[in-house]
């Protein structure tokens, strides 16, 4: 009886160990849970979301490493800081996200960000005066000013983006679900973000990938007739289970992988440093990747299937059929199709995490908003299986071609290898700054 009470008493110290434990790497995760409902409420372009999860992450990392300092900065120490990691995480936040959407230009927005602040100091015991205030502060307040004309949101904006009539050139496409966008018609959207300054890379053009496939080429005959076969609204191939992996994954790329980002960060990380590291690493991959792909998409300016297949008997390649009536399984985005922006923000995302974990093996979950999916939660065993899902998602669901996909997947992966050869490095590592 006695070792069955000491086992027991050694059990729930375990327990008590590990709750405390991983309720201090919480904080970083239910920061970006807060983050990623501001930015979805902005209402701004998806491709500009990775932006924003990047400087919110930034300035919250450099914070914490400021009193912390395991890992070097991605900007600058706050010089002299103390404090809880804590709240110096949570002003970083809140400061960052009231600089990126400023009550003049979202007014629905400035009472939500100081509620959330409050009711997360509240949550985790934190007094406003806490020293940790002041770092957060500085903390973000160095990001922003190093962000401040990063080239978002140009002023004047640029004539509209309409691409072009060439045959294999993208051109506003359009939509045949009316209850979703894009417009039928739209221009290319947010053109500019090619050439925003990335957060890692030295230029968008750094890893730009080489040119899509002649349209003479095998490559081209077998991407047109797959993702006219499996991609179509109303294909007789796709099974039903392909059909639910391509809505599944039919929702914002940086909003996903941040649900993702903080079941990983609440199921494995107990040290809030280590959460810190791990958000800004997959955040800067994931910008870095979406500047990098928005380089080389317009570009290239290559066609989207909803275009290609209609006019199949013009491209040369005796091997494609065209299709006038031809229909994806949703609406196509409203941008040149090569790379896929999905593929790629996927790719940088979980190799950076493969990196950060020393391994790809690792069970993890994602959840979707889409409400066409029936399975909404899906759980991977590999950082890997859920980049091999999207690159067949966007197939199915009738806007990307494979090869597209895999070039994507590839430019994804060595934007990340770049990050975290780079950034975020040990104190004292020789790496840093090569």
């Amino acid at each position: 009886m006695k070792k069955l009470i000491q086992c027991g008493l050694a059990f729930a110290v375990l327990v008590t160990v590990f709750v405390t434990s991983a309720r201090a790497a919480a904080p970083v995760a239910d920061l970006n849970a807060n983050a990623a409902k501001t930015i979805k409420a902005s209402k701004d372009p998806l491709p500009v979301t990775a932006v924003e999860y990047a400087v919110v992450h930034l300035a919250i990392y450099d914070a914490v490493e400021s009193i912390d300092k395991r890992y070097q900065p991605y900007y600058a120490f706050v010089p002299g800081a103390t404090g809880s990691m804590t709240a110096a995480a949570a002003k970083a936040a809140h400061d960052a996200l009231a600089g990126l959407f400023p009550a003049l230009n979202y007014p629905a927005l400035a009472s939500n960000i100081d509620n959330d602040y409050m009711n997360f100091l509240t949550t985790y015991g934190i007094d406003p005066a806490d020293p940790g205030i002041a770092v957060g502060a500085q903390a973000a307040a160095n990001i922003l000013a190093l962000r401040a004309n990063d080239g978002r949101f140009p002023v004047p904006p640029p004539p509209p983006f309409l691409g072009s009539n060439a045959i294999g050139q993208w051109r506003p496409t359009p939509s045949f679900i009316t209850t979703a966008p894009p417009p039928s018609g739209a221009p290319g959207l947010t053109p500019w973000l090619a050439n925003v300054t990335p957060f890692s890379m030295t230029s968008g053009s750094q890893f730009r990938v080489d040119p899509p496939p002649s349209l003479s080429s095998d490559v081209w005959a077998e991407d047109y007739n797959e993702t006219m076969s499996l991609g179509a609204s109303n294909s007789t191939t796709r099974t039903p289970e392909q059909t639910d992996i391509g809505y599944f994954w039919a929702d914002s790329g940086p909003a996903l992988w941040q649900n993702a980002l903080q079941y990983i960060s609440r199921t494995y990380l107990t040290n809030i440093g280590d959460s810190a590291r791990m958000f800004a690493l997959a955040d800067t991959a994931l910008a870095d990747a979406q500047i990098a792909c928005w380089d080389s998409k317009y570009f290239y300016n290559f066609w989207r299937p909803v275009t290609a297949i209609p006019l199949g008997d013009q491209d040369g390649n005796p091997a494609t059929n065209a299709d006038p009536t031809w229909e994806p399984l949703i609406n196509t985005p409203n941008f040149p199709e090569y790379p896929s922006g999905h593929a790629d923000i996927s790719g940088a995302v979980s190799h950076a995490l493969a990196l950060f974990f020393g391994t790809d093996q690792m069970s993890f979950q994602m959840t979707t908003t889409n409400s066409n999916a029936k399975l909404t939660t899906r759980t991977f065993s590999r950082f890997s299986q859920a980049e091999d899902q999207v690159i067949n998602a966007r197939v199915y669901v009738g806007i990307h071609y494979r090869n597209s996909d895999r070039v994507a997947r590839a430019q994804g992966l060595r934007v990340a290898n770049w990050v975290f050869k780079n950034y975020f490095l040990p104190i004292g590592d020789p790496r840093f700054g090569k």
